[in-house]
């Protein structure tokens, strides 16, 4: 089993941008940033670290172009802030709420799953584009306060609800700003029959 340790935080922008940033501190890739945005056209975009973890990534979601950018990141303890070209990205949040216990696989995929359909729109256990299966297991859940970011010089603008779907993978990220701190467990190929 991969396990990534981390949070993902996301909005939308009233130019249509929506991006979604994962900061791992612990994988089998390392630590590391990385950013998925989906422009206003529809095409999506990995910025990555590296071409190492540019192909893992890129195996597990869909994109249509794959970059590899130099990350900066800065993290404080409800904020963080990335400098991953063409993009610009800061992002704060408020108080968290969730279980801050970890959960066994099958009340991932059924209990918790039922519950982040119904009330914010997410899946927290399905399969990946190339067929494993993943579950998120969710620590906590935490508001967005303050989202904004530049691309190229040019402000996106406000931030706004996740209105389109980006499309990466089996699960959208929450509809409104938000920044979940969460484990995903992703099966090894080695698992598969």
């Amino acid at each position: 089993m991969d396990v990534f340790e981390g949070r993902i935080s996301s909005s939308g922008f009233a130019s249509g941008d929506r991006i979604v940033v994962g900061d791992w501190k612990k994988s089998p890739l390392g630590s590391f940033t990385n950013v998925m945005w989906a422009k206003p056209d529809g095409a999506r975009v990995l910025l990555s670290p590296s071409q190492k973890h540019a192909d893992y990534v890129s195996a597990l979601y869909n994109f249509e172009e794959v970059h590899i950018v130099p990350i900066e990141v800065i993290r404080q303890s409800k904020s963080v802030e990335i400098k991953a070209p063409p993009l610009n990205i800061k992002l704060r949040w408020g108080m968290e709420f969730g279980l801050p216990i970890p959960r066994p696989r099958w009340f991932i995929s059924t209990v918790e799953q039922w519950f982040a359909k119904a009330f914010f729109g997410t899946s927290t256990h399905g399969l990946t584009c190339n067929g494993l299966r993943e579950w998120y297991c969710i620590y906590s859940l935490s508001k967005i306060k303050h989202a904004s970011a530049v691309c190229n010089g040019v402000d996106l603008g406000n931030p706004s609800n996740f209105e389109i779907n980006a499309c990466f993978g089996f699960s959208e990220p929450p509809k409104k700003p938000s920044s979940v701190r969460l484990r995903s467990m992703i099966e090894s190929v080695e698992q598969l029959p």
